[in-house]
């Protein structure tokens, strides 16, 4: 949804029902009131709502009186992405950047703005509903307001979750199966999130805390993809743990351990092939670059994955983009 769809004067109104719809009743204002420019998206997952928020300077101000008359009883968690935001929520206050995780308490009042910077403001929210969480409010309320670190721990195994699938819900690769099981996983991420921040892990249920473990295992895969000696082995020891059980962990899933790296490694592969701008890049240099340090290694894993050597796919693939570029020229 954007605001530019409409006219001018009715951009900020349209925006304000779609936060108090999408998100909480607010008394928002905004410099730029007269002609308000935003980009929203949302999307039910499953037990959660996903919400992508794209916004200038602006401040929204949930009082008491609005709490009173309505709340959806649910947490936010959010991931600034872009300029600074400033919060205040119960005895909390705090300005937070780009790369900063966020909790808020739809049933708490709460000041929110979104302050000038070089750009526009952007963030991604997961909003929980709080029945759906096995943590307590007690020990969740020094958390609100407060500038999280995203990029360490289970931090950063959220985040990095929660911006793929925003992305794939922007690019509508998402469909109504995949999306309950997305915001399952999510919610197991969130809440393993927030019980390490305030040492209550073991509040957790056991499914919860195996997708947390497993979703920090495909964390720590897909940054050490390009190193050949990424193994089962090596990631087991990482997560100190036996080798046959990280092997049971994946028995649910369609690839062992090890072809699910071989998987990753050629679809990776496979996408600088058909990237033109990485042409003049030996094929072989292309494979090494995600793991596979011996060309006949990567011509062999490749044909068995794709039904062609990487040479031909390449060929076949630029062959096709120069086409459509000459076509559209």
């Amino acid at each position: 949804m954007r605001s530019e769809d409409l006219p001018a004067a009715d951009r900020f109104p349209w925006w304000c029902e779609q936060m108090a719809q999408d998100i909480v009743p607010s008394m928002v204002s905004s410099p730029h009131a007269d002609d308000f420019r935003s980009v929203v998206t949302v999307a039910e997952l499953g037990p959660v709502l996903l919400t992508t928020i794209d916004y200038p300077e602006l401040r929204s101000v949930r009082s008491s009186v609005l709490v009173r008359r309505s709340d959806p009883e649910r947490y936010g968690l959010s991931l600034l992405l872009a300029n600074d935001l400033y919060i205040a929520q119960r005895d909390n206050e705090s300005r937070l950047c780009p790369g900063n995780l966020l909790l808020h308490d739809t049933s708490q009042p709460m000041d929110t703005r979104a302050l000038p910077g070089t750009g526009r403001g952007e963030m991604v929210m997961l909003q929980l509903p709080k029945s759906t969480l096995p943590l307590r409010q007690e020990r969740l309320n020094p958390l609100l307001a407060q500038g999280i670190s995203g990029g360490a721990g289970m931090s950063a195994v959220f985040a990095r979750y929660i911006v793929g699938v925003a992305g794939a819900v922007g690019r509508g690769e998402v469909g109504d199966r995949e999306a309950a099981r997305l915001g399952e996983v999510a919610l197991d991420l969130a809440a393993a999130t927030l019980a390490s921040y305030i040492e209550a892990e073991d509040r957790l249920t056991p499914e919860t805390r195996r997708q947390a473990l497993l979703a920090r295992i495909e964390t720590f895969v897909e940054l050490n993809l390009p190193d050949p000696e990424l193994t089962p082995a090596t990631i087991a020891a990482h997560h100190h743990m036996s080798l046959g059980y990280l092997h049971r962990l994946f028995q649910p899933r369609e690839r062992t351990v090890a072809a699910w790296i071989r998987h990753l490694r050629i679809e990776r592969a496979r996408a600088d092939l058909a990237d033109p701008r990485l042409r003049h890049h030996p094929v072989h240099a292309l494979g090494a670059r995600w793991g596979f340090p011996h060309a006949a290694d990567f011509n062999r894993a490749f044909r068995a994955a794709h039904g062609m050597p990487p040479g031909d796919y390449r060929r076949q693939s630029l062959g096709t983009a120069v086409d459509a570029a000459s076509m559209n020229g």
